[in-house]
């Protein structure tokens, strides 16, 4: 198994990354920033990069690799993950990287440490950051990754080694649930022409069936849309949905991480936690940790819902321009009702009501009332 294998839709970063990797050590650069749109796959970049920069073969290697398995699985001891739950990235989540990154590497030839969504950070954040990405140790490679360039500061970049994503093809993306996740083609195509190009939401649809039907019940609720008081009633739904499935999804998460607790532990199911342990097991459950992971995934998914709001109105100006044959419709299920939109609204009317979704999104994003926020924006969809 490669080190590339999980990588879509990015056939030509792969190639370029295998390159470096294989390439002569003192040529690599020891700053990156890898950018792509949400769902591109940054965060797999980065990782199948790391492992091809440890691993004996480069990344060249069919075979498994212990090093590369343990860095694609986040265990590698010179392989540093920041992958926060959180609004922001902290300025002493920061200043720890940095002094892990002055500690020579125990076991492989660099020390590497990955930071996803580098954009989550403020400015004075940032500015600590920036220093050690100016002289990085000997030994040290960064691999940031953010949405795009233009979301870190210019300093950041003009430092860093750019890597660009492109969105995924719907077909690589379907192909990937079918020969991955061993899902049936034809839910496999649906999904991931129901993500636009997001692996991560293909697969969540795929293999929740919940989430698939929520993201149904939004299509309806916006199309059937006719009164202000349907617009505060699917605000309420969709906020309602969004903080179950956030609270389901980040207990699942606790849940998993105090089973690997224990098995690396040598400790059963039922086993008590000794005590010399507790106070680290603690640490994976607590409540306060919870409440905020919670809140970040809420917005996620809130985020994501915008999405599939935006993927109505982009498909009904697809509808009014005559380019279904060519653009192809993203929710076809809903093909009548999408038609009758077309009919009603305008062109302008459409431009109108995607500039009321990115005005949403600017508000989720500056942490603004979300009840208030979905009331606002669905009235404002009302035709």
């Amino acid at each position: 198994m490669s080190v590339w294998d999980s990588i879509v839709g990015q056939e030509q970063v792969v190639e370029r990354l295998r390159a470096v990797a294989s390439g002569d050590p003192k040529a690599i650069a020891q700053s990156w920033l890898i950018c792509g749109p949400p769902g591109s796959g940054r965060s797999n970049v980065a990782r199948a990069f790391a492992a091809a920069l440890e691993s004996p073969s480069h990344g060249l290697s069919n075979e498994p690799e212990r090093s590369s398995e343990q860095v694609l699985a986040g265990t590698h001891p010179d392989v540093t993950i920041l992958a926060t739950n959180k609004v922001t990235i902290g300025i002493d989540e920061v200043r720890d990287l940095i002094e892990t990154s002055e500690q020579t590497p125990s076991i492989a030839p660099w020390r590497i440490i990955i930071i996803e969504d580098v954009d989550r950070m403020l400015e004075r954040t940032t500015n600590v950051l920036l220093k050690e990405i100016e002289e990085p140790s000997p030994h040290t490679i960064w691999l940031l990754c953010a949405p795009s360039a233009e979301d870190v500061l210019p300093t950041i970049r003009s430092r860093t080694r750019v890597i660009n994503l492109a969105v995924p093809s719907t077909q690589s993306v379907a192909k990937f649930l079918e020969t991955q996740e061993n899902i049936e083609p034809k839910l496999a195509a649906q999904c991931a022409r129901l993500a636009e190009g997001h692996i991560g939401v293909a697969k969540l649809y795929a293999t929740n069936e919940r989430v698939r039907s929520d993201r149904a019940e939004l299509v309806s609720g916006v199309l059937n849309m006719r009164k202000a008081s349907d617009a505060v009633l699917l605000a309420g739904q969709l906020i309602d949905n969004a903080k179950a499935q956030a609270q389901s999804d980040v207990e699942e998460k606790a849940g998993e991480q105090e089973a690997e607790f224990r098995r690396i532990n040598g400790l059963g199911e039922k086993d008590r936690i000794p005590p010399q342990l507790r106070g680290a097991f603690n640490q994976i459950g607590k409540k306060a940790d919870i409440k905020r992971r919670a809140t970040r995934r809420s917005r996620d998914v809130l985020d994501r819902d915008l999405n599939t709001v935006a993927s109505i109105y982009r498909d009904v100006s697809v509808l009014q321009n005559n380019a279904e044959e060519s653009a192809g419709l993203i929710n076809r299920e809903k093909r009548s009702s999408l038609v009758n939109l077309a009919e009603r609204l305008t062109r302008q009317g459409v431009v109108d009501r995607l500039e009321a979704i990115s005005v949403a999104r600017r508000r989720l994003n500056g942490n603004g009332n979300q009840t208030l926020l979905f009331e606002a924006l669905f009235c404002a969809l009302l035709a």
